[in-house]
């Protein structure tokens, strides 16, 4: 301070200096940061200080008389033009355009892009990845990481996509190992609209059609040969199998055979059907009767049964009674 307790213009600009320098720090933390409110804010600070020191100046350089007074504007002036340079490089750096922010981010951006397509691969988007990737190459120039990660994507889709599809063809082989030749005909049908490019699922309708003729003639062949044993119980069980499996004209060359072996069963159900009458075997004979009724329905022993069956179910109800 002068002899007057007035500032003295060297500490009137060091003053206004200091302001000047935190409000251009505030507004470089903001540009850097892209935070809005401290480069607006940074700003006016800076406008504000560099408006009101030549006022300020001017207000003390007229309490200072002759000589003095003009060394003090001199001094004045070319600390001003110290702070205009110190604006104008201040301007230059904020007013970069976009594409001068970006690279000065760049690195930022990058490691934000890298971790979305880790995302994207992580959730099996692999779209959504490769639009990325592609971001990353183009826009940002990292062409050797962009194509590393390209790579990494189609292997990584690759062995998803032929993991579906052996697990799909599984599923199916299961439905053939359980004889469902309608689902497994529909799922091959499914499997070869969604995966119509693996080559893995060529011939999938033949594939089932194969497996359910091979059963057809296994299922024939023991058929035959329990009705040339007269194992007469099997023969029943395999020609009800048949019966959903053949058309009517597959059928027709084993009509013959068929009739003997249900003409041969019902002769046996009928006999068992009599012995255990004669036997007093009450359930049992209700049982084999049961059996006539449904198998036989419109066999003249059938009707036989249906006139005995009340009184025989009677006799077996008062037995376990």
């Amino acid at each position: 301070m002068d002899e007057h307790g007035r500032l003295s213009p060297a500490w009137i600009i060091t003053i206004y200096g200091s302001a000047a320098v935190l409000s251009i720090a505030a507004a470089m933390q903001g540009f850097t940061n892209n935070d809005d409110l401290y480069l607006i804010a940074g700003l006016i600070a800076f406008v504000l200080t560099l408006t009101t020191l030549p006022i300020c100046l001017a207000n003390r350089a007229k309490q200072d008389p002759g000589e003095t007074q003009t060394i003090e504007l001199d001094r004045i002036r070319a600390q001003i033009r110290s702070l205009s340079d110190t604006m104008s490089t201040l301007n230059e750096t904020i007013i970069l355009s976009d594409d001068a922010r970006r690279v000065l981010n760049r690195r930022k951006e990058r490691d934000l892009l890298c971790k979305a397509i880790e995302e994207d691969i992580k959730e099996h988007d692999w779209d959504a990845a490769m639009v990325l990737v592609r971001e990353l190459a183009e826009r940002f120039g990292y062409r050797v990481e962009a194509e590393q990660f390209r790579t990494r994507i189609e292997s990584a889709r690759a062995q998803t996509h032929d993991r579906a599809v052996h697990e799909a063809i599984r599923g199916l082989d299961e439905l053939i190992a359980a004889h469902k030749w309608e689902p497994a005909l529909s799922e091959a049908a499914r499997i070869s609209r969604v995966f119509h490019d693996a080559p893995q699922v060529d011939g999938l309708r033949h594939r089932v059609i194969s497996a359910r003729d091979r059963h057809k003639q296994a299922i024939e062949r023991r058929f035959l040969e329990a009705a040339r044993n007269e194992n007469i119980e099997d023969a029943m069980d395999l020609l009800h199998e048949m019966d959903h499996l053949l058309s009517e004209h597959e059928a027709e060359q084993f009509r013959e055979v068929a009739r003997g072996v249900i003409g041969k069963a019902r002769e046996n159900l009928g006999v068992e059907f009599k012995l255990a009458v004669q036997d007093k075997a009450w359930n049992q004979a209700a049982s084999v009767g049961e059996r006539i009724i449904k198998e036989f329905p419109n066999s003249r022993m059938a009707n036989e049964v249906r006139s005995m069956i009340d009184q025989i179910r009677d006799r077996a109800s008062t037995m376990r009674s």
